[in-house]
């Protein structure tokens, strides 16, 4: 994440592959393929998920002792099948634990809606992979922010490689999908989100001095950082603490470490005084 910006990068094609690269195997339109335990786990016992098919290399997965032991159970009958059949299907690269789901993708919620889930927002200004939107929105559930919010047409679709990598959070944290990016912004800041760009050539990003706001993290692409547009629509721009020689981070590290800036100061005191002893 760096402050230059240059240019607005060309928009990314639409992908329909379950794993969201070349070679992939197709689903169904409305449709893509999950897969690994956590993330089919997830997907079981999401009562907004809806879900075509299940394959299992064995019968007592774990995935299917998770869903039962969470009493939401599995609502259709699970296909055995031996693993090369899961490998072909989803590819030599696909860590699928011998488990995949064919799901629909989740439908969208609005942001008014996602503004009733307690806890900060993040918001990102066209971040286009999806392990790393994956690795924010497990962040995100680790950290209690009520939502991700996306500009539609610069972030990936739901795919296999992106809930593989959230391990689950992309059933449990919305994903906001908005055209227009600074009103969403906006839109935040109308209900009374502190919107906070997080990039260089601000101040240093401090949780205690938003004691009694809510607030919205902005983050951009790696590389370009926050367009010009984005960081005008914010209330304020801050930056990471980072003494060492690094200038940069990784835009879902960057996420994790603002994320827990921000929730921070609401540790409760026995946790502060456990976390501030010294291991023997």
């Amino acid at each position: 994440m760096r402050q230059p910006r240059h240019g607005r990068p060309a928009r990314r094609p639409r992908v329909s592959s379950a794993g969201g690269r070349e070679g992939a195997p197709s689903a169904p339109a409305g449709t893509c393929w999950l897969f690994g335990t956590h993330a089919v786990a997830a997907a079981l016992n999401n009562p907004r998920r809806v879900y075509e098919r299940l394959l299992v290399t064995e019968e007592n997965h774990p995935a299917l002792e998770e869903a039962t032991r969470s009493g939401r159970g599995v609502r259709v009958a699970p296909e055995l099948v031996q693993r090369q059949r899961l490998d072909d299907l989803l590819g030599p690269d696909a860590v699928h634990q011998g488990v995949a789901l064919l799901a629909r993708v989740l439908p969208p919620m609005p942001l008014d809606e996602a503004l009733e889930r307690p806890g900060p927002v993040l918001v990102l200004d066209q971040v286009t992979d999806p392990r790393n939107i994956g690795a924010i929105l497990r962040s995100a559930a680790a950290f209690g922010a009520a939502c991700l919010v996306v500009q539609d047409r610069n972030a990936p679709e739901e795919t296999a490689v992106l809930a593989k990598a959230a391990s689950g959070a992309l059933e449990t944290v919305p994903m906001v999908r908005e055209v227009n990016l600074s009103r969403a912004i906006e839109q935040l800041q109308k209900s009374g989100c502190w919107t906070v760009g997080l990039d260089a050539g601000g101040t240093t990003l401090d949780g205690a001095s938003f004691d009694g706001r809510r607030v919205a993290l902005v983050l951009g692409a790696e590389g370009k950082g926050l367009r010009r547009l984005t960081r005008e629509s914010c209330d304020e721009i801050a930056g990471l603490y980072m003494p060492g020689e690094m200038e940069s981070l990784n835009v879902s590290v960057a996420a994790a470490v603002g994320l827990y800036e921000l929730v921070r100061r609401g540790m409760p005191s026995a946790y502060q005084k456990a976390a501030a002893k010294k291991p023997t």
